[in-house]
C-alpha cells in the first residue's frame, strides 16, 4: 500500500463515519499522509482527526477513535494507533495478509458475508402506502436492516395487494399501529404488483423498484428483460452463473481454489494485476455497503454495488484467466484467481438475496 493508497482509505473511513451518522462533518476532498517522524509509532500517521474536530463539534481523540475502527478493517492495515493529541499511525500490513483475509471471510460466511451486528440495538417499524414500490422497497430494507441485527416489523397503511406476495413481500400488520414509525415513502411505481408480474416477473419487478433511489422514478420497461450487457440485472446474474461455472471448470480439471499462504502465495498473483485489485476492493468494500445501505434505508446502494462486482468480474476474467487454456496446466495463479472468482460470486448471490432476486446457476 502506497501513501496515495492509505490517504484514499482514510478518506473512505471518513465517508463511512459520515455516510453511518457518527461523525457530522464536511468530507475533506484529500486526506494528508506522511512518514512517521523518528521515534513515531508506524510507518504513517495524518492529523485528519484534528482537522475534523473543529467542525464535528468533538474533541480530536474522539474523532480518531471514530477513525481508528473504521481505517483499521480495512485490508491493507495491519494496526493503527492514537497518538499525542489526535494523531492516527498506521502500520501496514503485508498485502497477502489482508487480500487472504478477505477471501478467507466470503468463503468462511458464504451468502451472510457482510452480515453484521451494528444496529442490534435497535427496535424499526416501517411503515408504508398500500403501493407497490413502497412495499417491495420495505420488504428490502427489512432485510437489510435484519442483517445487522435489528428487530423490524412492517405496516401497510391498508390492507395488502395480494399480488405483492408473488412478488415476495410479506407485511407484518395494517393500518396505523402505534409510533414510532419510519415513514418508506419512494416515488411511486405507476402500476401494480399484478401489472409488473405480467410484464416483468418478479426478479426484473424487484430489480426495477429497487435500482433507483427512492427520489427518483424506477425505470420499469422492456429492458429489464433484455438477456444483454445493457441489462444491468442480466450482468450481474451472468457474472454469478459464470463464477459457479468457473469452479464447475475447475472440478472438471482436477483442481480448486487455494487461499493459503505459501511461498508466492494467492494474493502474491492478484495484487500484481490491476483488474484483480480492483474487485479485490470492491469485495473488500461490500460489508460497508451493505451497512449503509441499511442505515440509510437505502437498496439501490447495494443495487449499484452489485454492478460494480459484475463490471469488474468480467474485468478480472478476462484479464486474469481463472481456468487454464490448452495444454496448460494449473498453476498456483490458478487456483488464486478461481478463489477471487468464486468470492465474487457469493458477494453477487449474497447481495441479490438481501434484495429478494434469484441468483441462478445457469442462465
Amino acid at each position: 500500500m502506497t501513501p496515495a493508497d492509505l490517504s484514499r482509505t482514510v478518506l473512505h473511513a471518513v465517508r463511512r463515519a459520515v455516510d453511518e451518522d457518527v461523525l457530522r462533518a464536511p468530507v475533506p476532498t484529500r486526506v494528508r499522509v506522511e512518514r512517521t517522524r523518528p521515534g513515531g509509532s508506524g510507518d504513517y500517521a495524518c492529523a485528519v482527526a484534528l482537522q475534523l474536530a473543529g467542525p464535528a463539534a468533538l474533541p480530536a481523540l474522539e474523532v480518531a477513535r471514530i477513525l481508528r475502527d473504521r481505517v483499521a478493517a480495512e485490508p491493507g492495515v495491519g494496526r493503527v494507533e492514537i497518538t499525542g493529541p489526535g494523531f492516527l499511525s498506521f502500520t501496514l500490513a503485508a498485502p497477502a495478509e489482508s487480500d487472504l483475509a478477505v477471501l478467507a471471510a466470503v468463503r468462511e460466511q458464504g451468502l451472510a458475508y457482510g452480515h453484521g451486528d451494528a444496529l442490534r440495538d435497535q427496535n424499526l417499524q416501517f411503515h408504508h402506502a398500500r403501493e407497490v414500490r413502497a412495499a417491495v422497497t420495505a420488504h428490502a430494507v427489512r432485510r437489510l436492516v435484519l442483517a445487522q441485527g435489528a428487530r423490524v416489523r412492517t405496516s401497510s397503511e391498508e390492507e395488502p395487494d395480494p399480488d405483492w406476495a408473488r412478488l415476495g413481500v410479506t407485511v407484518d400488520a395494517y393500518g396505523t399501529p402505534p409510533a414510532p414509525l419510519t415513514g418508506i415513502r419512494p416515488v411511486p411505481a405507476g402500476a401494480t404488483a399484478g401489472e409488473l408480474l405480467e410484464r416483468l416477473g418478479p426478479d426484473a419487478a424487484r430489480w426495477g423498484l429497487l435500482r433507483a433511489a427512492g427520489h427518483d422514478r424506477a425505470a420499469l420497461g422492456p429492458d429489464l428483460l433484455v438477456q444483454g450487457e445493457a441489462n444491468a440485472l442480466f450482468r450481474v446474474r451472468y457474472a454469478h452463473v459464470r463464477a459457479r461455472a468457473l469452479t464447475r471448470g475447475a472440478a472438471a480439471l482436477g483442481f480448486t481454489a487455494d487461499t493459503t499462504a505459501r511461498g508466492e502465495g494467492p494474493a502474491a498473483h492478484l495484487t500484481r494485476d490491476p483488474a484483480a485489485r480492483a474487485l479485490l476492493d470492491l469485495i473488500a468494500d461490500h460489508p460497508g455497503v451493505l451497512l449503509a445501505g441499511a442505515r440509510h434505508r437505502a437498496p439501490d446502494r447495494v443495487a449499484r454495488q452489485l454492478e460494480a462486482v459484475a463490471h469488474a468480474f468480467f474485468d478480472f476474467h478476462d484479464a486474469c484467466p481463472p481456468l487454464p487454456a490448452g495444454d496448460e496446466k494449473p498453476s498456483a495463479a490458478h487456483r488464486s484467481r478461481l478463489a477471487l472468482a468464486e468470492a465474487a460470486g457469493t458477494v453477487l448471490a449474497g447481495g441479490l438475496s438481501l434484495l429478494g432476486i434469484r441468483a441462478p446457476e445457469h442462465l
